[in-house]
């Protein structure tokens, strides 16, 4: 058996002290160095140059490319659109990328937005100067496009 929960009835409360700058009791002479602590921390932030970014050639761009677009999902199947095989090629020259893809279907609900998130994926790649998106119908996408991960995702395996 439990014990009954007591209540304690309570008609007032006093007003908790309020909080004083005085009460800090900081030394001035302490407060001089604390200030110039924090000048040498900006210095030093500000001085500080950005790390060199790494040359990758057009084959590490593409490797970057294709990681990207693995980020972006279909809406209607939980699997991304290179698994998916809607993505044909992904071409990179001198930072110039062009990437061939398709959608499982013309009358695709984001057949308007699809190409062009594809496009701003490629494009904010480090490297990447411009992004081109080459939308075709020619080979038509189908099933056997996906790689084993969709397939085993999807309960096709």
């Amino acid at each position: 058996m439990s014990e009954p929960i007591k209540i304690e009835e309570v008609s007032s409360t006093e007003k908790p002290p309020r909080a004083r700058v005085s009460d800090a009791e900081v030394p001035i002479e302490n407060m001089g160095e604390k200030l110039e602590r924090k000048k040498d921390y900006l210095e030093g932030f500000l001085a500080q140059k950005p790390a060199p970014m790494e040359a990758q050639g057009d084959a590490g761009l593409q490797e970057a490319i294709v990681d990207a677009l693995k980020e972006i999902y279909d809406p209607e199947i939980p699997v991304n659109i290179y698994d998916l095989g809607l993505i044909y090629g992904v071409d990179v020259d001198e930072g110039q990328a062009v990437i061939t893809m398709t959608l499982t279907t013309p009358h695709c609900p984001v057949a308007e937005s699809m190409p062009g998130e594809v496009e701003m994926r490629a494009a904010s790649v480090p490297g990447i100067l411009d992004a081109e998106v080459n939308l075709v119908w020619d080979p038509p996408w189908s099933p056997a496009n996906m790689t084993d991960e969709a397939r085993l995702e999807l309960g096709m395996l």
